[in-house]
């Protein structure tokens, strides 16, 4: 029985593997420089940390996954890989501009505008990205 457990383990990683090898990188961001230098007016603290995970727990973890390794249930449907927020080359990014990709979006990357109302729930939500350092 412990064998069969390992060899499912197993199985299910070598399929995740394969959907993930057949994802290309997503081609470089232009940013606008007007986002690029743009600051986040929300304080970094627990309680924008805290509104900002509901938030992400909501739209976000679908594709890009609970700890922002890009392993949510639909990223393997995506022809491009999602992103691994934990990265230094991710978190160098300004506020700006991890603003510009989250909110604003691009090809399999939705507009998130509407869909999350409010500035300050949309700055949250950078803040919690943050927390994803490693």
């Amino acid at each position: 029985m412990k064998t069969l457990k390992i060899f499912i383990v197993v199985a299910i990683a070598l399929i995740g593997f394969s959907f993930a090898q057949q994802q290309k990188k997503a081609a470089p961001w232009e940013i606008p420089a007007e986002y690029k230098k743009m600051e986040n007016p929300i304080a970094n603290d627990k309680a924008s940390i805290n509104k900002g995970k509901m938030v992400y727990m909501k739209h976000c973890r679908s594709c890009h996954g609970n700890t922002g390794l890009g392993d949510g249930p639909k990223a393997a449907r995506l022809k491009t890989f999602p992103g691994d927020f934990s990265t230094a080359e991710f978190q160098a990014q300004s506020d700006g501009e991890l603003f510009y990709k989250s909110i604003i979006g691009r090809d399999e990357m939705p507009n998130y505008e509407k869909k999350i109302p409010g500035k300050k729930d949309q700055w949250a939500v950078i803040n919690y990205m943050r927390t994803f350092m490693k």
